[in-house]
């Protein structure tokens, strides 16, 4: 009897065991059972916003919950990002990178930026790239890109080209061609890419290094002419615009990204729940279509090829800001 009573409490020790990691298993396997907030680090509008709106509300259908997008702007994406930094890392709060809040804005500001990009997040996934575009008012003496070197190169500090802002990505981009092409232009910074556009339509800058989205209604319109883009390769939409590697520099030839960011230890099953997610909204075709109109590819890759992303781009700021002595003074 004595042995059947211990055989008893074994098997319901070993039940109550197995309970207990069954009922883990399905609490964890809830993931997520409540909405997400993500953090945009800019002002809503803007391309961050758009495309993270466009990608998470799809991911929000697939997960069951919605994604809800929480804009945090101010000193190029440092506020939004900080702050998305110190969030519990339980899957509920993300947060949206870009090339300014992972390589600019660490670059520019080393001794007081509130966060470390490759140390405080971990990437899920890419979530899309966007060309980046060297144009000029159709009134420039130059047709081609080439013919555009040349003119700077023959008239050092005759030229002007615009940015959106002192130590942006779009400054960095500017810069970084400068320096690739031994070039000298005078350095107009706006407080973001919309007014410098306008200004460059209207004559007052000879050129402007932007992201394609913000300048391609231009662009079709015939008040800014395209020389060369950042892209793998040239684009169905502008058909006779050279990429940069083309021209013979490919390391200027990188486009811009969005992806998406956990904090710092968040398990990997809710890294993965959200990598899966990204990917299936991704392939989407409304996602797809409404990327492109933004003048966007979506990408969906691994959370270690977005980190790859991340620290080509950070390395790249870094070297251009230290070749070009830029500050935020």
């Amino acid at each position: 009897m004595k042995n059947l009573h211990r055989k008893f409490a074994a098997l319901t020790l070993v039940a109550g065991v197995a309970s207990m990691f069954g009922a883990a298993g399905v609490a964890h396997a809830a993931y997520p059972d409540k909405a997400i907030r993500v953090i945009v680090p800019f002002a809503p509008g803007g391309s961050t916003d758009i495309v993270a709106r466009i990608v998470t509300q799809k991911m929000g259908e697939v997960l069951g919950q919605a994604m809800v997008v929480e804009n945090k702007g101010g000193a190029g994406g440092a506020i939004g990002a900080s702050e998305a930094a110190r969030a519990e890392p339980d899957g509920y709060t993300l947060s949206i990178a870009t090339v300014s809040t992972m390589a600019v804005n660490p670059a520019c500001r080393p001794k007081d930026l509130p966060y470390d990009p490759l140390k405080d997040f971990l990437p899920v996934t890419n979530f899309a790239n966007v060309p980046n575009v060297i144009e000029v008012n159709p009134k420039f003496p130059a047709k081609t890109f080439k013919e555009f070197v040349q003119q700077l190169k023959d008239h050092p500090g005759k030229y002007t080209h615009g940015s959106s802002g002192t130590c942006s990505v779009l400054h960095l981009f500017g810069e970084a061609f400068k320096q690739a092409t031994g070039t000298e232009a005078i350095h107009v910074p706006y407080k973001g890419s919309g007014p410098a556009v306008t200004d460059a339509v209207g004559g007052q800058i000879d050129s402007m290094f932007d992201n394609l989205p913000s300048s391609m209604g231009q662009i079709k319109a015939g008040k800014l002419r395209a020389l060369a883009i950042a892209w793998p390769e040239r684009l169905k939409a502008l058909p006779d615009v050279p990429t940069l590697a083309e021209e013979g520099y490919p390391q200027l030839n990188q486009p811009a990204w969005y992806g998406l960011l956990a904090p710092k230890g968040t398990p990997k099953e809710i890294i993965d729940v959200l990598h899966d997610a990204a990917v299936k909204a991704l392939k989407d075709p409304e996602v797809i279509a409404s990327l492109e109109k933004q003048g966007a590819a979506p990408s969906g890759n691994t959370p270690d090829e977005f980190a790859k992303e991340i620290k080509e781009q950070y390395d790249w700021a870094h070297e251009v800001v230290k070749k070009g002595n830029i500050t935020l003074e």
